[in-house]
């Protein structure tokens, strides 16, 4: 495991964490442990993407994990009146696009070298 990713990917999933609590508290005031949850969902993401091993297109690794990650917070907004399923497919794209923007971001930063083929002995 690359610890430089590790902290660059959580660093960046708590920065996209305040951007997404902004940017969904702009209608007005929200509850702090709303505006936490968010910031530690994202955060959590960024954590999550670093360490997985999935050996999966980059891009791809990122938005399934966002996806996957953002699910339980994206369950609880169902429950809103009138809005919780628009709101639920809204949270699950942000979900995946932030975590897009963790792995391209990431690859960015961190060359990550492919693994030399090991030579085989010759006969």
């Amino acid at each position: 495991m690359n610890s430089l990713r590790v902290v660059i990917t959580t660093i960046l999933g708590f920065i996209f964490g305040i951007v997404c609590m902004l940017l969904s508290s702009s209608k007005g005031p929200m509850p702090a442990a709303i505006a936490w949850s968010i910031i530690f969902n994202r955060t959590l993401m960024g954590f999550v993407i670093g360490i997985s091993a999935w050996k999966i297109n980059y891009l791809v690794h990122g938005i399934l994990l966002g996806l996957f990650v953002t699910f339980p917070m994206a369950l609880g907004v169902l429950a809103m009146p009138e809005k919780g399923t628009y709101v639920f497919w809204m949270t699950m794209f942000a979900g995946a696009v932030y975590g897009f923007l963790i792995e391209l971001i990431t690859h960015q930063i961190v060359k990550e070298k492919k693994p030399e083929p090991t030579p085989t002995p010759s006969a």
